[in-house]
């Protein structure tokens, strides 16, 4: 198998992981943006239907579910400034590799800010 000249593909390497993740959480906050789209519809069709659905939202499994859709909102809102920064300012490709980390360590801070409170309400009952 022949390999590539060093350098000119990710092959595994962080770009190409947060160049996978972006995409998968995109797609994620899509059909989740169409779920919404759809269960807000519903109180048009059938209020009794909706409030069924709402009904489900307040269960611990979707409560959990809730945890990815921020994860996937924080994670893809942080690399797509990443992206940007990458294809717009002219240092932007030399420290990639650095602004990955960044977002990480930012994604661990919302996390870590947001999932006690939330978790405290999914499984406390308030």
């Amino acid at each position: 198998m022949p390999t590539a000249p060093a350098g000119t593909l990710y092959r595994g390497r962080e770009g190409m992981w947060s160049w996978v993740a972006h995409r998968v959480t995109g797609v994620l906050i899509f059909f989740f943006l169409l779920v919404h789209v759809l269960d807000t519809a519903l109180v048009r069709v059938s209020p009794e239907a909706y409030d069924a659905v709402i009904g489900l939202y307040k269960t611990p499994v979707v409560g959990l579910g809730e945890v990815g859709l921020v994860a996937a909102v924080a994670f893809h809102a942080f690399n797509g400034i990443r992206v940007a920064l990458v294809d717009f300012w002219s240092q932007g490709a030399r420290y990639q590799r650095v602004m990955l980390w960044v977002v990480l360590g930012l994604f661990v801070v919302t996390m870590a800010g947001f999932l006690p409170r939330h978790l405290m309400n999914v499984f406390g009952g308030h």
